[in-house]
């Protein structure tokens, strides 16, 4: 399953729309919450970041992300 984590590169400032960004994570869960704590834990041990949402991508929205971004899976 793949997850789009949307966050603030800084926890030291108050969040602004302006400055999220995101990434995406291939996660081996066996269902939506169980993905979400460990995209988070990943997120967490790995960076620095302040985490404001995290998504679980369908499979069209997973399509949208490849054909109009930049998409590419963060391996940690």
């Amino acid at each position: 399953m793949i997850y789009k984590v949307f966050y603030q590169e800084t926890k030291d400032r108050s969040p602004r729309r302006e400055n999220t960004r995101s990434l995406y994570l291939d996660i081996d869960a066996s269902n939506e919450l169980e993905g979400r704590i460990q995209a988070r834990k990943l997120v967490e041990e790995n960076t620095s970041y302040n985490i404001e949402f995290i998504e679980l991508l369908s499979d069209k929205h997973l399509e949208y992300e490849k054909e109009s971004g930049i998409f590419e899976v963060t391996e940690f």
